[in-house]
């Protein structure tokens, strides 16, 4: 068997990256930015007034002068005036221009206006550059401000503004198809029989899907019957650019999965990885390109796999930049007997010292889903049989 370390360089070796689009500015969040990003212009674009108050020519004040005749009002937005005198001081907003031959801003609340005059007193410090946000100080014209492979946030959204950019080229959202698999399985709100279990892992696979920003997803649920698998399978393979099926890929009678697969041509590039829970995980690639994972069935090995693998591989699809890993220290130890990598889901909790910690949470296997509430997330530990301690730092992966 695969470690799972192989498993994703097997996946990655035959993923296919998707295509660009160019879309407007307001319907990038979330998306995986495919073009660099530059500075259209000096940031700030001007000396710009940092605080409401008066600009003045610091050099009156060094010669004593602490009264000043206010000039006129500069307002964000309006071309910069010019100080007529060093004796006179213009009334400034946030966010202006600084006014030529102005070099500093005294705040408004150092001040007292009266009768068109502004005074302060000796011990208000005034020195120049102060309270201005001088040209340039931020970024220079043409300075690279985001990379290509970025996933766009509010942050790289408003970057993306200020560079002047009305459409940005993103990574187009894959089509998706979640596929159930299974006669046992009824939908909520449907009436079911004692030796009948409701139909979860889509609507859990579904859900973490769209929180990572993926909506183009179908759900579809298929009888364990080989004819049907076939033809409903065969739609999805050509209607879509990545398969999640849950169930049907282990070994048994019904686990018909891997063989309609196989025989509407998808190429098996892997079945099972030497890890605890999700073993039976499979991958292969239909003709067209389209990925498929075919995760357990045992909820608790679903969603370990689709976090582990399935989500990881999307965002590389897209083009974005790999994350490094995000590693935590156990807080209480765990022992690990199989010779495989053990997956364990983990609360994070902070100790009196503000401290994270990955707290065990186990489940009673990996059909215990209802243990998961409330956990964050599992840690990945190395094959047994070991103990690793408490304080044994290790990779961590968040359900989102």
């Amino acid at each position: 068997m695969l470690t799972p370390a192989e498993a994703d360089a097997r996946i990655g070796q035959h993923l296919q990256c998707l295509p660009i689009e160019s879309l407007p500015l307001t319907q990038c969040a979330g998306g995986v930015l495919r073009e660099n990003i530059y500075a259209e212009r000096d940031q700030p674009p001007f000396d710009r007034v940092a605080m409401d108050g008066i600009a003045l020519d610091s050099r009156a004040v060094a010669d004593g002068r602490r009264a000043f005749r206010v000039q006129a009002t500069q307002a964000a937005g309006d071309p910069p005036l010019t100080l007529a005198a060093n004796t006179a001081c213009i009334d400034v907003m946030t966010g202006a221009v600084l006014p030529a031959g102005c070099d500093c801003v005294v705040p408004v609340e150092d001040l007292t206006v009266t009768d068109g005059e502004a005074v302060f007193g000796a011990a208000v410090r005034v020195e120049p550059w102060q309270n201005v946000h001088r040209r340039g100080s931020d970024t220079r014209q043409g300075t690279l401000l985001v990379s290509a492979g970025t996933r766009l946030h509010a942050p790289e959204i408003a970057i993306a503004a200020s560079a002047g950019m009305a459409r940005i080229r993103v990574s187009s959202q894959p089509m998706l198809a979640v596929i159930s698999t299974g006669n046992e399985l009824i939908e909520p709100g449907e009436p079911v029989l004692a030796h009948q279990v409701r139909r979860s892992n889509a609507y859990a696979i579904v859900s973490a899907l769209r929180e990572h920003g993926f909506q183009r997803v179908a759900d579809d649920h298929i009888q364990d019957d080989a004819e049907e698998l076939r033809e409903r399978l065969r739609f999805h393979l050509e209607t879509h650019d990545v398969l999640v099926l849950s169930g049907g890929v282990s070994m048994g009678k019904f686990d018909l999965v891997p063989q309609v697969l196989e025989e509407l041509g998808v190429h098996a590039i892997f079945h099972k990885v030497a890890q605890r829970p999700g073993k039976p995980l499979w991958f292969g690639v239909a003709p067209s390109g389209a990925a498929v994972f075919g995760l357990p069935g045992n909820p608790v090995s679903t969603l370990v796999c689709l976090s582990r693998y399935v989500l990881p591989a999307l965002f590389a699809s897209l083009g974005q930049q790999p994350l490094p890993p995000e590693r935590l220290a156990l807080g209480a130890p765990v022992t690990v007997t199989p010779p495989l990598t053990h997956f364990m889901p983990v609360r994070i909790e902070q100790d009196d010292w503000g401290r994270p910690w990955a707290m065990p949470a186990p489940t009673n296997g990996s059909g215990d889903f209802t243990a998961l509430a409330g956990t964050d997330g599992f840690v990945e530990l190395p094959p047994g049989p070991n103990t690793y301690k408490k304080g044994f730092v290790t990779r961590l992966l968040r359900w989102s």
